[in-house]
């Protein structure tokens, strides 16, 4: 190595020094660390045998950040001795290759089980579990020869001690293979289950898991990688085309039926089947069969249907649950869009069949956990099906859901031990296409990944041969780009003006990744001019990105926009103050008022579009001269994108001459210069396609799962590829018998190449999947237990450590806010209240000295018994702050985080959402501003008289 690489590893070290201290060996690496003097090694080993190996591990790594003496290349032989002593997760951090956040929270959250479960454990049987432990590649020979010698002089708890010591040192995946060592070894005396299982649920110990400051209903788990616990379920894996179907009964065909009867047999099952072959008419059945099997026994049957997206919830209303069962059954849809005016616990009590999005369900669960009256239970009902299941696993609304449910199964069987009555639980029933792969690199990964994620034994198999959709992959070079170079040109201007040194190519996600974080390390230091700098090349990287997919007339209205904006912010709001231009802003303005004229020359000449909208032409032309009722959708990254693809279609008279009658289908969140569509927006859109007044959809990926239009018989993926489970969910979209379905990409983008990793992955998912349902059951069982207890035990450990985050919180004097642009002092922590548990605002005199208020070109958000009324800027550089809310006749300043620098213990910092800040603001006092509002009222008109 390097003397720059050794400098390097230096500075990782101090980096990483708390975790590294917990994760070296120091004794046996002493032996093999060479560049160290002998008396600054016997110093070390002094501390070790005084302190304790953490000390030690902390000593030396101080000695190797402060010494300058080493020979060249001790980095080297430090990474090395790492790893010849099996401390291969320490040497992974030396490399500077550390985990990603979620397995680093997953691997803590096991350490940290393992020092709770201490008491337990080390009344194992050591020298057992140990020989296991090595032979699972958990312990070295020296590890194994140590502990037995301390087993030996110290007798068995003191070995025991020194094995967990040494097994919490290893790489993620650790405990998993403890666990099976103590299966191994017969440790059911141990009672770890059942003492788990008790602690876990003492009662009060459970916390709300969803997250105020989270608008999309989206809660971020530690937990992603774990199985999504469906517990006792069984699979059932089809493949077979889709026809035309009963219009009026509910009449199954034999592959459907095969797949619905053990779920007849009131059994947990996830159905995995195709896009198109029926998945959700295989779910009213058993529904209708669940709710006349209650009414004949005369017991009250309740089921709920739960999807993740709002459009999903009209579709399953319309088409299937209250197509097929209204007639019979009560039946209501409710989600974030629903205008009903009765309580969630009210509907439930009206209806037989609730169908609502996961989130609201999840809302209610833990209201009633905290003793909230407008709660309910999972006991309330009797079934409950769950659309594109294989989400469990994201860590998000339904993995919270699935693990209540599994924690009252495990409840239960206490209960059962005690012979005291269980609580209901209802019957599961899930429903996917595709359970995925997870990224599994080899055939054994993505088996334990489906293991994970259905956790489930088959009960029986049925194949049949499935229906193949035509794939095209149109790969093209890149023609001449000019307007592409004067974007460029541009771009290396600001570098040369900023001193920056982009380590990838301008247009790319990583130049993205790059520029962005440029911005928020300028924004901490205070750095104005590159800061500004890195916020207009994002822009023109934007635009680049544009121009090589759609027209070159967007990409110009883009930053034509963004400048025109802008240059708004700088100007004097009236009579509140001149804004302060700097001079890297006159020159950035300068510089495209100085390139404007080449590139509006260049978007009129047609010879230089890109070749991609050529192509995707091509496919469209086709696709709607072939067929007699070609319907389709076109799905691309971007919202932007998505709207400049129909408006150019549209403008265009080849295809209104074969009858292409497109619109756009975009997401309803604000987190895009885009204005999002709302839900009434997107239900209208849908509803023209299914009725054909609209026969081409162009959208981004909030289109690619549940859409179901029977009609749709082409589909296109243009410049866009994620991952396996994406691209067989827009596969699907093409429900019609010959449908197909076309990749359009750049030659060299990665696109196609990514493509056909994901068909690989695809393979490897149905291989997977078969190979699981052949598992021995005692084999499977004993993994789906070891899955289930983990996620218990761990979800436990995440609430404790959630709640002592809660109880940590810091007051918010720690904290105060300065302008990200201008680098102002804005106010206090100690001036900041929240509205509702979510909106943060400030309503101090001080601070509305400080800024100006501009009119909301954004969508006019009207909210309960708030609205927002316009944008709050700073005076003195025009940055926006956040919004002016109206709440309860009271006008207040909400301050969005992302627009400041925040002060933290004498560190300067960025977050994106409040949540990401440890600290405790009080709530917003309506009553002590009313009554300075109406103080001051008072005032003005005894002045006036």
């Amino acid at each position: 190595m390097s003397c720059d690489q050794d400098a390097e590893t230096r500075h990782v070290l101090g980096c990483f020094r708390d975790r590294l201290k917990r994760l070296i060996q120091v004794e046996p690496l002493l032996d093999l660390l060479h560049f160290l003097e002998p008396d600054r090694k016997d110093r070390i080993k002094a501390k070790f045998r005084e302190e304790g190996d953490i000390n030690a591990a902390a000593f030396l790594i101080d000695e190797i950040i402060h010494s300058k003496n080493y020979a060249r290349g001790w980095s080297r032989e430090l990474i090395a001795a790492l790893e010849t002593v099996g401390c291969r997760h320490a040497a992974k951090y030396v490399l500077n290759s550390p985990p990603e956040p979620t397995e680093e929270a997953e691997n803590d959250s096991c350490v940290r089980l393992i020092d709770l479960l201490q008491l337990t454990l080390v009344s194992m049987k050591t020298g057992d579990v140990c020989a296991h432990c090595r032979a699972l590649g958990l312990l070295t020979l020296e590890d194994q020869e140590n502990i037995m010698k301390l087993t030996e002089n110290q007798g068995n708890i003191g070995g025991a001690r020194l094995l967990l010591k040494r097994l919490v040192k290893n790489e993620a995946g650790w405990f998993s293979k403890f666990l099976q060592a103590l299966e191994d070894t017969e440790h059911h005396d141990l009672h770890i289950y059942s003492l788990t299982e008790v602690d876990m649920y003492k009662e009060g110990e459970e916390e709300d898991l969803t997250e105020d400051d989270d608008p999309s209903g989206t809660v971020t788990s530690h937990w992603s990688w774990l199985f999504a616990p469906f517990p006792a379920i069984s699979v059932l894996i089809i493949s077979l085309p889709s026809s035309e179907e009963s219009k009026r009964d509910i009449v199954l065909r034999d592959y459907q039926m095969e797949v619905a009867r053990p779920a007849l047999e009131e059994k947990n099952i996830i159905i995995c089947l195709p896009t198109g072959s029926g998945k959700t008419r295989v779910a009213v059945y058993i529904t209708k069969k669940h709710l006349e099997r209650k009414k004949q026994m005369g017991q009250p049957g309740k089921v709920v249907v739960l999807v993740n997206k709002v459009p999903l919830v009209e579709q399953h209303y319309k088409a299937e649950f209250g197509r097929f069962l209204k007639h019979q059954y009560s039946v209501e849809r409710v989600s974030g869009a629903s205008q009903l005016k009765i309580s969630f616990p009210q509907i439930i009590e009206q209806n037989d069949i609730i169908i609502c999005t996961a989130q609201i369900l999840e809302n209610s669960l833990a209201k009633a956990k905290n003793g909230d009256e407008d709660g309910i239970k999972l006991s309330q009902f009797t079934l409950m099906v769950i659309d594109e299941c294989h989400h469990t696993k994201k860590g998000g609304v339904y993995n919270h859901i699935m693990i209540r449910y599994l924690s009252q199964k495990h409840k239960n069987q206490l209960l059962k031990k005690q012979e005291k009555s269980p609580v209901p639980l209802p019957q599961i029933l899930g429903l996917t296409a595709s359970p995925g792969v997870g990224g599994a690199m080899n055939q054994q990964m993505a088996e334990e990944h489906i293991l994970q994620v259905i956790s489930t034994v088959l009960l029986q198999l049925l194949i049949i041969s499935k229906r193949d959709t035509i794939k095209t992959f149109c790969v093209y070079g890149m023609l001449k780009d000019p307007f592409g170079d004067v974007i460029k040109k541009i771009m290396d201007e600001i570098h040369t003006h900023a001193d920056l040194k982009p380590l990838c190519d301008p247009g790319t996600q990583y130049y993205e990744q790059w520029v962005v974080q440029k911005e928020q390390n300028a924004a901490k230091e205070e750095n104005q001019m590159v800061r500004v700098c890195a916020e207009h090349l994002r822009q023109y990287n934007e635009a680049l990105h544009q121009s090589n997919t759609i027209r070159m007339s967007d990409a110009f209205r883009f930053l034509n926009k963004y400048h025109t904006e802008e240059l708004k912010t700088k100007s004097s709001p009236d009579e509140e103050g001149t804004i302060t231009i700097t001079d890297t802003e006159r020159f950035l303005f300068t510089l495209f008022k100085d390139n404007k004229a080449k590139l509006q020359e260049l978007m009129g000449k047609p010879q230089y579009e890109n070749n991609s909208l050529a192509q995707l032409k091509t496919s469209i032309l086709k696709e709607f001269s072939t067929r007699e009722r070609a319907r389709g959708i076109i799905f691309t990254r971007t919202r932007l994108s998505a709207i400049a693809l129909c408006q150019w279609i549209q403008e265009n008279p080849k295809f209104d001459e074969v009858g292409v009658r497109a619109s756009y289908l975009i997401g309803g969140g604000d987190q895009s210069v885009v204005k999002p569509m709302t839900a009434a927006e997107q239900k209208d859109v849908l509803n023209k396609f299914r009725d054909g007044q609209i026969n081409l959809l162009i959208a981004t990926t909030v289109a690619e799962e549940g859409l179901d239009i029977a009609e749709c018989n082409f589909v296109i993926r243009y410049c866009l590829v994620t991952n396996e489970i994406a691209m067989i969910q827009a596969r699907g979209r093409g429900r019609a018998e010959d449908s197909s379905y076309t990749l359009v990409a750049e030659a060299g983008s990665g696109v196609a190449e990514r493509e056909s990793v994901n068909e690989y992955r695809e393979k490897m998912m149905s291989t997977a999947i078969v190979k699981v349902c052949k598992m021995n059951r005692a084999d499977y069982e004993k993994k789906t237990r070891e899955f289930q207890m983990q996620a218990i035990i761990e979800e436990k450990v995440k609430i404790k450590k959630k709640l002592l985050k809660g109880m940590m919180k810091e007051p918010p004097s720690k904290i105060s806010l300065s302008c990200r642009q201008c680098s102002v002092f804005v106010c206090s922590g100690e001036d900041i209240e929240k509205i509702e548990n979510m909106h943060h605002v400030n309503v101090t005199k001080q601070f509305s000295k400080l800024f100006t208020v501009r009119e909301n070109a954004s969508l006019q958000e009207r909210l309960l018994d708030y609205e927002t009324n316009g944008v709050i800027a700073c005076k003195n550089c025009g940055q926006q702050w956040g919004s002016m809310m109206l709440y309860k006749s009271i006008e207040c300043p909400c301050l969005h985080i992302k627009h400041f620098v925040v002060t933290y213990s004498s560190k300067k910092k960025t977050f994106s959402k409040w949540s990401e800040l440890p600290i405790k603001f009080p709530a917003f006092d309506y009553t002590q501003h009313a009554d300075l509002l109406v103080e001051d009222s008072e005032e003005e008109d005894l002045e006036t008289d």
